[in-house]
């Protein structure tokens, strides 16, 4: 089947773009489609520019950079890629790609993994966070942010089939469009990671140092426990805001590559989140390296971490649950099994993705 595969946009790689990797790995010969790429994304993920095309957003000034800034664009943007030549059309969806514009004779499977949180589960707390929540700039940002909402949801019913990469987003799902789908946790390169015990005397957090990544609150909690090491790793739009205020238990590494997170995931004796993830990559990787994980126990680490054997969880997500969190995990470290924790990583390798994933696709495709 002649095969079109549908991402967002494709400017740094994240999870969603890791999983848009292994799905065109399965459709060698599909072609791609995009609101606005970096060359560079491209040929980390192996895609070929000639076989990718891009919205008018790419032409756009700065779009590279700014592309956030045109989402009154982004609806009208994505229905202007004629499909009509395809006879499947994969979309990986967190904001607009699973709203292309398909015919009958076509079998559109939609791949979520989120759906769009600063017109739905975030929306008052961006308005806040932004400085939106009033004014005639608020005003004009809820207006936006209505019309947005109400195109995500109406174009729910352009997708013949569901994919979800959590129950936590089978849910959101469900509520926001009605809709029901299949889960399928994204592919987690757990080969890549070993378990290499002993571990040091440090915590880990691995993150991109934005708002909702709540890194600021890991920061604040480990500054006041002075006596325990915090390694954070990545970059971010608040990664200086957040360094001026730390303790000097601190360290900040910036952005590293794969080869030194991986070190430091083994070495580590704990690895800590605490946002709200659909699903979570990085806890995963952690624990393919045998690291327990402290968690805020909501979104989809309560899918991918077992409480009391592969990590704990904190209940509110405060600087003191997380204080909490940490002193229980420090008396009760010595009942976690490093090999054991492994092991529940490779429940959500690339391969069980490829599998269940493909055998999904072609059911529907028959079934249609």
């Amino acid at each position: 089947m002649r095969t079109a595969i549908v991402h967002d946009w494709i400017i740094d790689i994240g999870g969603a773009e890791k999983c848009l990797e292994t799905i065109a790995s399965l459709y060698p010969s599909s072609d791609f489609y995009t609101l606005v790429f970096k060359k560079e994304s491209l040929k980390l993920l192996g895609i070929d520019e000639k076989r990718i095309k891009s919205s008018f957003i790419q032409k756009l000034p700065k779009a590279e950079i700014m592309y956030r800034d045109y989402l009154p664009l982004f609806p009208l943007a994505i229905e202007q890629f004629d499909l009509s030549d395809y006879e499947l059309i994969i979309s990986s969806s967190h904001a607009v790609a699973k709203g292309i514009l398909t015919n009958v004779d076509q079998v559109h499977i939609s791949y979520i993994n989120n759906t769009m949180l600063y017109a739905w589960d975030c929306y008052h707390h961006y308005l806040k966070e932004s400085g939106l929540n009033k004014g005639l700039k608020g005003w004009t940002a809820k207006l936006l942010l209505h019309y947005i909402r109400n195109w995500d949801a109406l174009s729910a019913h352009r997708v013949d089939f569901y994919i979800s990469n959590s129950n936590y987003v089978a849910k959101k799902i469900k509520k926001m469009y009605g809709k029901d789908s299949k889960v399928i946790y994204p592919p987690v390169d757990v080969d890549n990671f070993e378990c290499d015990p002993p571990k040091d005397n440090f915590y880990l957090t691995v993150s991109r140092i934005v708002p909702f990544k709540r890194v600021d609150l890991i920061v604040n909690a480990f500054s006041r426990m002075s006596d325990r090491k915090l390694v954070v790793i990545g970059d971010g739009s608040d990664f200086k805001k957040i360094k001026v205020n730390a303790g000097t238990n601190i360290d900040f590494l910036g952005y590293q590559n794969s080869d030194v997170v991986k070190k430091y995931m083994q070495k580590a004796k704990a690895f800590v989140f605490a946002s709200v993830e659909p699903f979570g990559i990085a806890p995963v990787e952690a624990q393919a390296c045998g690291t327990p994980v402290i968690a805020y126990g909501k979104g989809g680490v309560l899918e991918t971490v077992i409480n009391g054997k592969t990590g704990t969880f904190f209940k509110d997500q405060t600087v003191e649950g997380l204080i909490t969190a940490v002193n229980d995990f420090e008396e009760k470290q010595d009942i976690f099994d490093y090999y054991e924790i492994r092991k529940n990583a490779e429940h959500f390798s690339k391969e069980r993705f490829r599998k269940e994933f493909k055998e999904f696709v072609d059911k529907k495709i028959e079934e249609y």
